[in-house]
């Protein structure tokens, strides 16, 4: 099976360097702009975040088809982080000990990697097996659902912040039933 995953388009908080997880800003001009430009793969089914940028991403790209929302393909949840950028940052106590961490301290009063990883993969893999008998199944989701999927599941394997991908970006894979190999970089 052919995976396709693309991060949604921009959004104002984007262009901030803002972290934006539960947020559920929709896409900026600009972002909505280089949706149009982008000439998507064709695919049997479109699956994305509930989020308005993932799902106003996909009537951009695939305005004739229906997308399935998952619940668990959802942007981190970045606590007392949400809505702040690394300027607006600089000084607070917990956001030091989380960078200083290497990202692997929960979010305060958000959530931890590993749930959000697990959450992600685990939602992955459900719709996987919905959507069995698909060729090629497109994925609309977030930077952060992007790289978890990736680390879990990809090979060679590369760590999670090594997948990171800019805004209406992404990766063509592979689908082996176990495994994604990337095949292209879009």
């Amino acid at each position: 099976m052919r995976i396709v995953l693309i991060r949604h388009g921009l959004t104002a908080g984007n262009l901030e360097k803002r972290y934006i997880g539960r947020t559920d800003e929709p896409l900026c001009a600009e972002g909505e702009r280089a949706l149009r430009e982008t000439a998507p793969p064709p695919c049997d089914a479109v699956i994305c975040s509930p989020m308005k940028r993932c799902i106003q991403s996909a009537a951009l790209l695939y305005p004739d088809m229906e997308p399935f929302t998952e619940e668990g393909l959802r942007e981190c949840d970045f606590g007392a982080f949400e809505g702040k950028n690394y300027r607006e940052l600089t000084g607070d106590a917990g956001y030091q000990a989380w960078t200083d961490s290497g990202g692997t301290l929960p979010f305060p009063g958000g959530e931890s990697p590993d749930s959000f990883r697990q959450r992600c993969t685990e939602a992955f893999a459900d719709t996987l097996s919905r959507f069995a008998g698909a060729r090629t199944l497109v994925y609309i989701v977030h930077g952060g659902t992007i790289m978890s999927v990736l680390d879990r599941y990809a090979v060679p394997h590369r760590d999670y912040f090594d997948w990171h991908c800019e805004n209406a970006h992404g990766y063509v894979c592979h689908w082996d039933g176990n495994k994604l190999t990337v095949t292209e970089r879009i």
